[in-house]
């Protein structure tokens, strides 16, 4: 017979890749709280106290800040599935793999797609999005704002207004970088924006923050409905369905609106550790947590120019919270990962495209944003890149972080 295997125990891993990260423990010690019904004075309350609080972490107004059970994908789909009429001009501007990622869910969902690209390790001037919009007349725009692909931060401050003066819906994921990168959705005119949990805010992956403006929202609401499941064969309108029943953003809308109209089970504890990852970043300050992030990033990237790395991309348009180095020559990138692991329980990550096997991904970001995580992180690839034979100066990198430390009196 098959042994049942015992409780699940995972090995200690100091998670210092592009995301997923280590979890605040208080995340996910607030997971594991009670369940509750789903229509329990206290869910509904703690659904609507948790629109708040990320109404505050996104800096908007909007009602229609809600969670989408799922993880970061599954933000992005429903954003672009809801917001995007099959035969929309859509415009996704790439700078990585997630650019790439925007750009199919929008085939996907029936869009005309158009793509603008630039050599990764850089982003775009605005100059260079208006004269695409110019060029294809989208009705949507589709931006990310950090690809961890790359480590770049798109910057986003003048596109809303670009976006509004040629009357385009601005949409951006910022699931790599909310938190640890400013994000003003207001400020900045987002008609939408996505996130997840697994990066700068601390979590586990499986909740997508989203936030709407007023007028994605009427765009929404606008889309014809599916009445119990029946509309007549031939509907001409049938194209203005939104042709998901799990991503409809209108649905969802209502379930977490006054009206609490049923359209899924809320997925209770991940709305509980998506409410703890808010309540940390505000009880910090979103201000302050970002200058941790910049703080700790800034360390990150001094150490692994101390031990003689080469850092890849415009280091004037860097994300806070993950750096990517070149693999030194003769290095196996792989086997010293490997080695990371299993001998310092630390893990950083690989990356994609044309970028795979050239570069290593190190993040600092959500909960790891900390001195010791730098420095053990530091330290152990310093010892990996000797088993390797690669020149670095002996604790290079650890002193070259301590520099940035002491220069900022910690």
């Amino acid at each position: 017979m098959n042994e049942i295997p015992g409780p699940i125990a995972p090995p200690a891993r100091l998670l210092m890749g592009p995301g997923p990260i280590s979890a605040y423990p208080s995340v996910l010690t607030a997971m594991s709280a009670a369940l509750v019904g789903q229509y329990d004075p206290f869910m509904t309350a703690t659904m609507t106290e948790t629109q708040e609080l990320y109404r505050r972490v996104w800096g908007t107004s909007n009602d229609a800040t809600v969670l989408i059970d799922g993880t970061s994908r599954a933000g992005i789909e429903a954003a672009m599935i809801s917001l995007i009429r099959p035969g929309d001009r859509v415009l996704v501007p790439v700078f990585g793999r997630f650019g790439h990622l925007l750009a199919e869910i929008a085939e996907r969902a029936m869009a005309e797609v158009h793509t603008i690209e630039v050599p990764w390790g850089q982003v775009f001037p605005v100059s260079a999005i208006e004269q695409a919009i110019l060029a294809v007349k989208p009705q949507l725009l589709g931006l990310v704002q950090g690809d961890t692909s790359t480590t770049m931060l798109q910057p986003l401050d003048e596109v809303g207004a670009l976006c509004a003066k040629h009357g385009v819906l601005f949409y951006s994921d910022a699931t790599a970088s909310l938190g640890g990168n400013p994000f003003e959705a207001d400020a900045w005119g987002l008609d939408a924006a996505t996130a997840g949990l697994q990066k700068c805010l601390g979590g586990p992956s499986g909740s997508a923050p989203i936030t709407l403006s007023e007028r994605a929202v009427e765009l929404i609401r606008s889309r014809k409905k599916i009445e119990a499941g029946i509309r007549e064969e031939g509907d001409e309108d049938a194209a203005d369905f939104i042709r998901s029943n799990y991503f409809d953003l209108g649905m969802i809308l209502d379930y977490w609106g006054p009206r609490r109209l049923n359209h899924h089970t809320e997925a209770t504890s991940m709305l509980y550790g998506a409410r703890e990852c808010a309540r940390l970043l505000l009880l910090e300050g979103r201000d302050e947590v970002i200058a941790r992030h910049r703080l700790h990033g800034a360390a990150m990237l001094a150490g692994v120019q101390g031990l003689g790395l080469t850092v890849f991309g415009d280091l004037a348009h860097k994300m806070t919270n993950v750096v990517a180095v070149e693999i030194p020559e003769g290095v196996p990138g792989d086997a010293a990962r490997t080695a990371m692991l299993t001998d310092f329980g630390i893990e950083i990550g690989t990356s994609f495209g044309p970028l795979h096997g050239r570069v290593w991904r190190i993040g600092t970001m959500g909960y790891n944003a900390r001195t010791d995580a730098v420095l053990q992180t530091l330290a152990a690839l310093e010892t990996v890149l000797r088993r390797f034979c690669a020149p670095v100066a002996a604790n290079g990198g650890v002193d070259a972080a301590q520099g940035i430390y002491a220069s900022a009196g910690r």
